[in-house]
């Protein structure tokens, strides 16, 4: 596997953008969503549902009518008994999933929501709310191996790949000093 050259010791392992908490990774790493090689298998695979606000499960329980025709049998009988989210056993708020494992909200033609909850679109970054800051971390799984591979032939590191979600959450101001702190970062760490 290639390596990238600017892992290593050469970056601290965690910077800080204004209040958010951002590891190396996300500036180091290379992704680009692949979806002709997966096929959509994050919202298919797993053990919980996606992370949500109550702000989104709302916004979920507002679209309910305009999508209760496109949703599995199997997907209605999950809502219809525990609602569009449940509480994971870490305690946080997730969307419902099918068969304890396929995202409920995910039609034959992908997300059936006007919008995703924010820790879809940001996907591979896993949000962590630690009260006063917000830890951003780079989540790797075995099923993004092809979005690997294409960040890599791209050149393309997570945060750049992401640029659209992560305005989405924290602002066009946030991503410029993200942008400037990588670029100094990664400038620093190739001269060292």
């Amino acid at each position: 596997m290639e390596k990238n050259p600017y892992n290593g010791n050469e970056l601290p392992p965690m910077i800080m953008v204004g209040d958010v908490i951002v590891h190396s990774d996300l500036l180091t790493e290379y992704f680009c969503c692949d979806i002709d090689s997966c096929h959509g298998r994050c919202c298919e695979e797993g053990d919980a549902g996606a992370p949500v606000t109550l702000d989104e499960v709302a916004d979920i329980e507002d679209q309910l009518d305009r999508i209760w025709p496109n949703l599995s049998a199997s997907a209605q009988a999950v809502i219809d008994k525990q609602g569009v989210a449940y509480a994971d056993p870490e305690g946080e708020l997730v969307t419902s999933i099918v068969g304890g494992r396929d995202c409920a909200f995910r039609g034959p033609k992908g997300c059936l929501l006007r919008e995703r909850p924010i820790s879809c679109h940001l996907y591979p970054i896993r949000l962590k709310d630690f009260g006063t800051v917000i830890g951003l971390q780079y989540h790797r799984w075995n099923i993004c191996e092809a979005a690997v591979r294409k960040g890599k032939e791209l050149q393309l590191p997570v945060y750049k790949f992401l640029r659209e979600p992560l305005i989405r959450r924290f602002g066009e101001d946030w991503y410029k000093e993200l942008e400037e702190v990588a670029d100094e970062l990664l400038k620093t760490s190739r001269r060292a």
